[in-house]
């Protein structure tokens, strides 16, 4: 599913996200980014200083459980960042989202990969029905697998 919120001033994108969760009714996917965005912490501390381009986050949930957000912000001269959110925080947007997209009592997704283009607004979400392991980094495949999720869509 590839989605757009619009043109967006790089500055606001969380602040976006929660207003079109609000004015969509609680829209699912806009709380969900707004969350994950307004969470995101790397090795030098919180990461929403607006210096990021995109970013791809992965929402482990092995037996149906969220348990980690955990992913990669793209920046504009080339680097590459590793980040997660914290599970406490983001777990009721999870929840949310993913009760917006399941029938109770229906299996969840093993994990969910939401790209996003910080300077677009456009999106992505992807679910992965039963790899667990699809998007897990290891010392082997991380550089592999950063460039794999990073958000392409042209």
């Amino acid at each position: 599913m590839v989605d757009t919120f619009g043109p967006v001033d790089p500055a606001t994108v969380t602040t976006l996200a929660r207003q079109r969760a609000r004015s969509a009714g609680g829209d699912a996917t806009g709380g969900l980014v707004g969350a994950l965005v307004a969470t995101l912490t790397g090795p030098g501390g919180r990461a929403d200083d607006g210096q990021w381009e995109s970013t791809a986050i992965v929402l482990e949930l092995p037996g149906g459980e969220f348990n980690e957000a955990h992913g990669y912000l793209y920046l504009p001269d080339g680097a590459i960042a590793p980040v997660a959110s914290d599970p406490w925080v983001v777990a009721p947007a999870v929840t949310t989202f993913t009760d917006s997209h399941y029938e109770v009592g229906e299996q969840l997704p093993r994990a969910i990969l939401l790209q996003l283009e910080r300077t677009t607004g456009r999106y992505a979400v992807t679910f992965e029905e039963t790899d667990e392991t699809r998007w897990r980094a290891t010392p082997r495949n991380h550089r592999q697998l950063r460039e794999e999720m990073r958000p392409r869509f042209d």
